[in-house]
């Protein structure tokens, strides 16, 4: 899901004239079957001093109407605020709006920051909606089932997997005894396998949860966006991870 500080001419030029024609521009980028969809602003703040929306986990459809409905009630004036139901989005239902946390715009928000002139220094607002029993993710009877379909952008910064903390994952004895790690894989099967070597010695294996290892080592937040089959190494602790698909082994 993180997407490369770079944006071919084409798309520039796209995002350029709609902002300068409609005064915003909307992305959409494409969910799978472990991340979900997700839809987001560019130019509400250069234009109207609003801030960005992005909104997650629903169908492409659905989120471009919600982010249409609410841009063009920003041009009338509408000014979005935190903790206030909105009820004339998405079919009645009510949603409300957090605030990004600024740790969160490099995996999510990286075409406003390019718009922005590579900087985070502009706002941003996530539109959070309920289930279907009108319970957003904060309330106790909120459905579990659509727990990971939108990640809440305001909280949890120390832990931004799509996992419970208490998942356990692989590893190794060597990377439990201090050795950082440089290897992680997302399996098909779902399974995180996190090592200090690439070609780690299947008799050591170990498992940890998931939490405990992130509170070891906070810079494998990075990888939390790995789908499943996909793979990513980095060549220190200090350098940035590539990212890849993979064959398993047999």
């Amino acid at each position: 899901m993180e997407i490369d500080n770079f944006i071919d001419i084409e798309t520039e030029q796209l995002i350029t004239k709609n902002i300068k024609e409609h005064g915003y521009h909307l992305g959409v980028i494409d969910g799978d079957e472990y991340l979900p969809s997700f839809a987001f602003t560019i130019g509400l703040y250069k234009t109207y001093n609003h801030p960005e929306i992005i909104i997650f986990g629903l169908s492409k459809e659905v989120m471009q109407v919600a982010l249409n409905t609410i841009c063009q009630n920003i041009q009338k004036k509408t000014t979005y605020t935190t903790a206030t139901d909105y009820s004339d989005i998405l079919n009645k239902y009510p949603v409300q709006f957090v605030e990004v946390a600024k740790d969160n715009y490099f995996n999510y928000l990286d075409y406003c920051s390019y718009f922005y002139d590579n900087t985070p220094n502009f706002p941003a607002l996530q539109l959070v909606w309920t289930d279907k029993q009108g319970h957003f993710p904060w309330d106790k009877q909120f459905d579990e089932e659509w727990k990971f379909n939108q990640p809440l952008l305001d909280r949890n910064t120390d832990f931004k997997f799509y996992e419970e903390k208490e998942l356990e994952v692989y590893t190794t004895k060597y990377t439990l005894q201090g050795n950082p790690i440089l290897w992680v894989y997302h399996t098909h099967d779902g399974d995180w396998e996190f090592h200090s070597e690439e070609h780690p010695d299947i008799d050591n294996v170990q498992t940890i949860t998931l939490g405990d290892l992130v509170q070891k080592d906070k810079s494998l937040n990075d990888v939390h966006i790995l789908s499943y089959g996909q793979s990513a190494v980095r060549k220190d602790i200090d350098s940035p991870w590539e990212f890849a698909d993979y064959e398993e082994e047999d």
